[in-house]
């Protein structure tokens, strides 16, 4: 039997809950802080925009002030996976969202180094409030589905903030921008109330630490390959368009429509959580983030690039929400899964670094064979980790 046999034949789920369950209102209540910490990297482009057009960042500083942010964050989510225990759920994203909200409002105002500190310490709070969020996705029966509901709630959030700036930009500038999200993360600071007020222990064997183990940390790898491989291609949509012979306009559409495509990828991942096995929603959006940014290597038509990065938009969110039955495939004590939310925001922040030693001012289209690079090594590793995890079952 072939691996796409054997994948199709295998139940798609294969956590367990840990803990008790939790009630309606607690699981929309957890979604909220890891949308809050999230929301800027929707609207990255828009707001470093904005700094830069008003000459309070360099155009070197922009790309630090991105990465530095959600390095941090990344980093932090992880070390909370590991270390914090999960006890005092609500004091802790009552604290979290409300430094989130002064730093962001901050931000305002400053300039250059300043900015970047902000956003630097930014990232902790960010990190912390994404850490509740991933804790009950990491801890349900059907981790893909719960995934798939927070990436498109993330998304849709995004999309509307995205709209917003169309208005608050020209009026207010870059200083408006993070009014909004200070103004967001004030707003979600209520929902804490509705937190469970602890989450049940994740399984952990007797004198380990609360470390993945080495597959644990190869499926965080490989997972951390294939976000950096989107944020490497994604990060250059624009001058992309300008070398397919496209003019800035049709780029910003294709931001839009793709945050569209987002939410349908977002959507569909969670209806077939039950019905389709992670490893063939990895083939697929692997072979659909080629094809799309395939497209972007000839000079097409306007409506040809908008539909191709919609393409890598869609796939990109419909990998999303198995990212985390993958790590649990390779982990079963849930502690990789724990560290799947740091290790995609990781990705997405090195991408784009690892892209800058691969472009020049004239020609950027090494970031797309950069992409495809980096998208056959993290399929690779996920096929070889299958692949083992199926001979384990079959081993009496």
């Amino acid at each position: 039997m072939s691996i796409f046999a054997e994948a199709a034949a295998e139940p798609p789920v294969i956590a367990r809950p840990t803990g008790p369950a939790l009630t309606a209102s607690e699981i929309a209540a957890t979604l909220v802080p890891g949308v809050v910490s999230l929301l800027l990297a929707g609207v990255i482009a828009a707001v470093l925009g904005a700094l830069e057009d008003e000459h309070r960042l360099s155009a070197a500083a922009l790309g630090q002030c991105a990465t530095l942010e959600a390095l941090v964050m990344g980093v932090v989510t992880g070390g909370a996976a590991a270390w914090l225990p999960a006890r005092h759920l609500r004091l802790i994203a009552i604290v979290s969202g409300a430094a989130l909200g002064l730093l962001d409002l901050a931000t305002m105002g400053a300039h250059s180094t300043a900015i970047l500190v902000l956003r630097t310490l930014a990232g902790v709070p960010d990190g912390i409030l994404l850490w509740i969020t991933i804790g009950m996705i990491a801890r349900s029966a059907v981790p893909a589905r719960w995934a798939g509901v927070f990436l498109t709630a993330l998304t849709a959030s995004q999309l509307v903030l995205a709209l917003a700036y169309v208005w608050i930009v020209p009026r207010y500038g870059a200083d408006g921008t993070f009014a909004a999200l200070g103004i967001t993360a004030f707003a979600g600071i209520p929902c804490a109330f509705w937190l469970p007020r602890s989450y049940a222990p994740l399984p952990k064997p007797e004198g380990e630490s609360g470390m993945p183990p080495i597959r644990g940390w190869i499926a965080l790898f490989a997972s951390l390959l294939i976000l950096a491989a989107i944020g490497a291609v994604g990060v250059y949509l624009q001058p992309l368009a300008h070398q397919a012979g496209l003019d800035a306009d049709v780029a910003r559409t294709a931001v839009w429509v793709s945050l569209v495509f987002q939410i349908a990828g977002g959507s569909l991942a969670t209806l077939l959580a039950h019905r389709l096995h992670w490893f063939a929603a990895f083939v697929i959006s692997a072979l659909g983030l080629v094809l799309g940014w395939a497209l972007f290597d000839f000079h097409v038509s306007a409506l040809v690039f908008v539909a191709a990065n919609s393409c890598v938009g869609f796939m990109g969110l419909f990998i999303g929400p198995f990212i985390v039955p993958m790590t649990i495939e390779a982990d079963p004590s849930l502690r990789a899964a724990m560290q799947s939310a740091g290790a995609q925001v990781l990705g997405g922040a090195i991408g784009p670094l690892f892209a800058s030693f691969v472009v020049a001012d004239r020609d950027v289209h090494g970031s797309i064979f950069l992409g495809v690079a980096l998208v056959a090594a993290g399929m690779a590793i996920v096929t070889g980790l299958h692949l083992f995890a199926m001979r384990e079952r079959r081993t009496p």
